[in-house]
């Protein structure tokens, strides 16, 4: 959630921020006006009461020297029953704001490039040459297919579209690479943690997934509690400091996580249905971060080379590009997408998305820190490290033969 407080003497700027995350002109000020005429609201219950704590005392003081009180009772009576009445107001004019506030997303970075979409987003870096074929490179469902590794016909069955059932040495491939990147993560200094799959509406809440996007969430019909399976471990990982004040010598808290992640893809009809580019459930190795405000620019870019490294030490080529900002996230203030190449596409597709949220989602989830005598906002990345199947894929497709065999990575060979 944006800084509330900061509406007021930064309006233009958070107007002119947010217009470039394609939200309408007009949002911000809705917000600034409920924020306002909450705040007047405060005011004349805080003079009520003020009025009431006088009364009272004054009424104190004459029934002590004996003096006829009724009219006093009266007056307090009445003022009891405005102040009843504004409490109740001031109350629903919180909930609205809050509810308005929910669905505003987090302002961009700086130096992020203002744009429309996709289209313009700016590369940054690339890493690897991709490989010359002597051969037509096929795609990752037609190597898949014809090894047996990819069984999606069986997976539609038990589950409908966009599930596929991974089979044999693509099933031994798949395990492979989630615990290489686990390990590799490791490495980095990211604690391994294992959460649940099924969470808490208030936690999806805290890292910016309901309310605005409850739709693409898959929801358990439970009379007893209402839970929902986590669209990524992200969502577990940042709120397991939810409510919390942590010690400042604790930051930063680097964490990855394995997970399966579920969604319902609901923009998506009719994109990548073919194959495992887009699946409603998929799995992912996570990476999580909570610094201080001062740490997190340093934080992303440690991430970055991470995920960079890891697909690197795959001999997977894939570029660096620079979210602008009609791109972005909506609890994202700056975004680096890892893009993998696949040549039996032709083209450079998503593998890992690494994003800085500053405060936004610390201020939802209320995730502080002992900073000196006061209690400050941490600040929360995460990012992919890496989509698995997105990964499986594009090992797939990079390390094809000619026969429509695969070769294994070198750095999985022990893993296998």
């Amino acid at each position: 959630m944006i800084n509330l407080k900061l509406i007021e003497t930064n309006f233009d700027e958070f107007n002119k921020k947010l217009i470039a995350k394609k939200v309408p002109p007009q949002t911000l000020q809705t917000l600034l006006d409920a924020y306002n005429e909450l705040k007047s609201k405060k005011t004349e219950l805080e003079n009520l009461q003020a009025v009431q704590n006088a009364k009272s005392k004054e009424l104190g003081l004459a029934a002590r020297e004996g003096k006829d009180v009724g009219a006093l009772k009266s007056q307090l009576e009445e003022n009891k029953q405005k102040i009843q009445s504004l409490s109740e107001l001031v109350n629903e004019r919180e909930q609205s704001l809050e509810a308005i506030a929910a669905c505003v997303p987090n302002i961009i970075d700086d130096d992020v490039p203002i744009g429309a979409n996709e289209n313009e987003n700016v590369c940054i870096k690339k890493v690897l040459d991709p490989r010359t074929f002597d051969f037509a490179p096929k795609q990752h469902f037609d190597l898949g297919e014809a090894l047996g590794w990819l069984d999606f016909e069986r997976g539609v069955k038990l589950s409908g579209s966009r599930f596929t059932a991974i089979r044999g040495l693509g099933a031994k491939l798949n395990m492979a690479l989630i615990n290489y990147m686990i390990e590799f993560n490791n490495s980095r200094g990211f604690e391994l943690v294992n959460m649940p799959f099924l969470v808490r509406d208030q936690i999806l809440y805290g890292t910016g997934q309901l309310p605005k996007f409850k739709d693409d969430l898959y929801h358990v019909d439970d009379e007893e509690q209402n839970l929902y399976l986590i669209p990524t471990s992200e969502v577990t990982a940042t709120n397991l400091f939810s409510d919390e004040i942590l010690r400042s010598e604790e930051l930063p808290i680097k964490l990855t996580s394995y997970s399966h992640c579920f969604r319902k893809e609901a923009g998506s009809a009719g994109r990548d249905t073919r194959g495992m580019i887009r699946q409603h459930q998929f799995e992912k190795v996570e990476l999580v971060a909570i610094t201080r405000p001062e740490d997190s620019a340093k934080m992303l870019e440690e991430m970055i080379s991470c995920a960079s490294d890891l697909l690197a030490s795959l001999g997977l080529p894939h570029r660096h590009m620079l979210l602008c900002s009609g791109d972005l996230g909506f609890s994202a203030a700056k975004t680096v997408d890892l893009e993998v190449w696949l040549p039996g596409q032709n083209q450079y597709r998503e593998i890992s998305s690494i994003s800085n949220c500053r405060d936004f989602q610390a201020r939802r989830a209320k995730i502080r820190f002992k900073d000196g005598k006061k209690n400050s906002l941490v600040h929360t990345l995460n990012g992919s490290s890496l989509a698995v199947g997105r990964t499986l894929i594009a090992v797939m497709e990079n390390y094809q033969r000619k026969d429509g065999s695969i070769e294994i990575p070198h750095v999985l060979e022990k893993y296998m």
